[in-house]
């Protein structure tokens, strides 16, 4: 073995000792009965293959004597046996015991590990979900876990009971004739270390394939999600998807090809030099029985144990690799659990009161892998009571800056301020409370109409139905929800649901979650793309009442929402370029003016066509 393998079976020693101690950790914390239940069943069962094969040795060697004429008695059969019946008794009952113990154990482990994983991803950064390297360590870390973290333990358990069977068949057979060691230990070694390497191609190809597993689960989407297969139909990309898709699987199919069969050269080679071996020590306490060295329970035993012994010792290796490999699939777990967020929320401070005013001082934000920052030095002050449209085209850092309030990022350098106080020293969760947000990329959930309302503020609302339904008719959703199969109570989505809505019936529903909450900030980003004018103009003949006593910032190409602004702030490269009303903005004629002006444009034309 030369040093790099060495320096890498080191490494590995390591990664095996740490990752092991932290699932310990871990599964004592999810059920430490079981698992304590676990490792004394194990044991028991480490421990009985030589106490049988002993039990049956003294009974082959007393019926033997007995038949001798010697002066041995019933009584020492009798004990013999009833050695044999409690032990076997205990065989079956300590194996069904394991079999309980791991369905029950991987149950427990199943609740914590996903509980775990599901709390540290809600934990993280918005920007973390929008990084594909991240993407990549989260599907490792999802691919197979709970039966990586689970079998991990149970074949660290199942080595320790093969190593403790092996090891005392091994000093059984020593003790009657010492050739099997020497036949044995020669192939053990290469065969342990074959395998090892094997374990970590098997990873190590698993591990590079993450992106194009990713890929294939895509293209399994776009081919039957909904809301994409008529563009499918439409386009006819079935063919070209499948093909790519295929492409992808063939790929993975003819490397785990290759693997299987190393595995299986590698398992034949040695069965045929185990067995081999088994026989030549089998044939040598044959000779020596026959010359009277041995006795007849000797030769009886040695065969049916040596045998045993070599399937003990597969095993054996099998869990040790098994663990190897199993570790390697532990560290993508652990190293999502070590991605922190960048968003440092700690303990913060509650507000006794919200006034919903926002401060930017000279704020610079460049989203991660661009050089090019997205707003830079940008200032603005909206005082609290007031309606801010932004405007701008499309890329100037509209979404972003109004993310930058809602905390879902941090600047750069600069400030942001909410009533008067960096947001950074406000309880992250107490800040999130007073803000209501609409973005474009709204939420519909599986749920029924009256919890997708409800869901703006859950705790609250869920179990208070006069409000819903009153936040509905501020909406002008009240009337398509009342012509649903079960109004309030239907639950919408084409996944679980009975029903669905028009994208902008959902919006609607979307706003109305936004104004369940009892917030000082309204954040609008595009609140109105989905809507058709009679509905556009039904929602803001309740405008005034929507925002009522809230700051309100939104986000629009729409002349019909800009209007409805207190103040209009124009953005451009990353800036305010412009600010006043609509009617200053116009007077100034600069930028906001050039494209009111295309607006205005546009308005015949789509008349025309309609």
């Amino acid at each position: 073995m030369n040093k790099s393998s060495v320096d890498s079976l080191s490494s590995n020693i390591r990664t095996l000792w740490k990752n092991t101690l932290w699932v310990a950790r871990m599964t004592w914390a999810a059920d430490r009965r079981l698992l304590i239940g676990m490792i004394t069943c194990s044991l028991v069962q480490g421990t009985l293959p030589a106490a049988l094969a002993l039990t049956a040795r003294g009974l082959i060697n007393a019926v033997a004597a007995l038949l001798n004429n010697s002066v041995m008695d019933f009584s020492v059969i009798l004990f013999w046996l009833a050695l044999g019946l409690f032990l076997t008794f205990l065989d079956d009952i300590s194996n069904t015991a394991i079999v309980f113990f791991k369905q029950r154990l991987n149950d427990e482990i199943n609740l914590k590990v996903t509980s775990d994983i599901l709390n540290h991803a809600a934990s993280l950064d918005l920007s973390c979900f929008e990084d594909p390297d991240f993407q990549d360590i989260m599907e490792r870390a999802q691919h197979g876990y709970i039966q990586n973290f689970s079998q991990y333990i149970i074949h660290i358990l199942n080595a320790a009971m093969n190593f403790v069977q092996a090891l005392s068949l091994i000093i059984l057979l020593v003790a009657i004739e010492p050739i099997i060691a020497a036949l044995l230990l020669p192939i053990v070694f290469p065969y342990l270390y074959y395998q090892w390497r094997l374990s970590k191609d098997r990873y190590r190809i698993e591990y590079s394939r993450i992106t194009k597993r990713r890929w294939t689960n895509y293209f399994v989407m776009c081919l039957t999600n909904h809301r994409l297969v008529p563009d499918m139909k439409l386009l006819g990309l079935a063919p070209l998807l499948i093909d790519k898709f295929q492409s992808l699987m063939r790929e993975f199919r003819d490397q785990d090809r290759r693997l299987y069969m190393r595995g299986c050269v590698i398992n034949m080679i040695f069965a045929c030099l185990s067995i081999s071996a088994v026989y030549i020590a089998l044939t040598q306490v044959a000779f020596r029985a026959a010359q009277g060295g041995l006795t007849i329970g000797d030769i009886a035993i040695y065969g049916t144990a040596a045998s045993r012994l070599k399937s003990i010792i597969h095993g054996t290796i099998f869990s040790i690799t098994k663990v190897l490999e199993q570790a390697l699939y532990v560290s993508n777990l652990m190293v999502f659990y070590s991605i922190k967020p960048q968003i440092d929320i700690g303990q913060g401070e509650n507000m006794h009161e919200s006034r919903g005013e926002v401060e930017v001082r000279d704020v610079t934000f460049t989203y991660p892998g661009c050089e090019k920052p997205i707003l830079n030095n940008l200032s603005l002050h909206i005082k609290s009571g007031e309606t801010v449209a932004l405007v701008g085209e499309n890329g100037v850092g509209k979404t972003t800056l109004v993310k930058l309030i809602s905390r879902f990022y941090d600047p750069d350098s600069g400030q942001v301020l909410f009533d008067g106080r960096d947001v950074r020293e406000i309880s992250y969760e107490h800040l999130r409370s007073h803000i209501s947000y609409v973005s474009q990329d709204f939420g519909r959930y599986e749920a029924s109409v009256s919890d997708n309302i409800a869901y703006g503020d859950w705790e609250k609302a869920m179990t208070n139905p006069a409000c819903i339904e009153q936040t509905a008719r501020l909406v002008d959703i009240h009337n398509t929800i009342e012509a649903l199969p079960r109004g309030y109570d239907t639950l919408l989505g084409l996944r679980f649901g009975e029903s669905t809505l028009s994208m902008g019936q959902w919006q609607k529903i979307a706003l109305a979650r936004a104004a369940i909450r009892d917030t000082s900030l309204l954040i609008l980003d595009e609140p109105i793309s989905n809507l058709d004018i009679s509905s556009e103009y039904k929602l803001f003949s309740h405008f005034h009442e929507l925002i009522k006593g809230k700051t309100t910032i939104m986000v629009s190409h729409r002349l019909s929402t800009i209007k409805l602004a207190d103040r209009i702030l124009l953005m451009d490269k990353g800036q305010i370029a412009e600010a006043g009303s609509h009617d200053e903005l116009l007077e100034m004629g600069g930028k906001y003016a050039e494209l009111f002006r295309l607006y205005m444009l546009q308005v015949p034309v789509k008349t025309e066509k309609g």
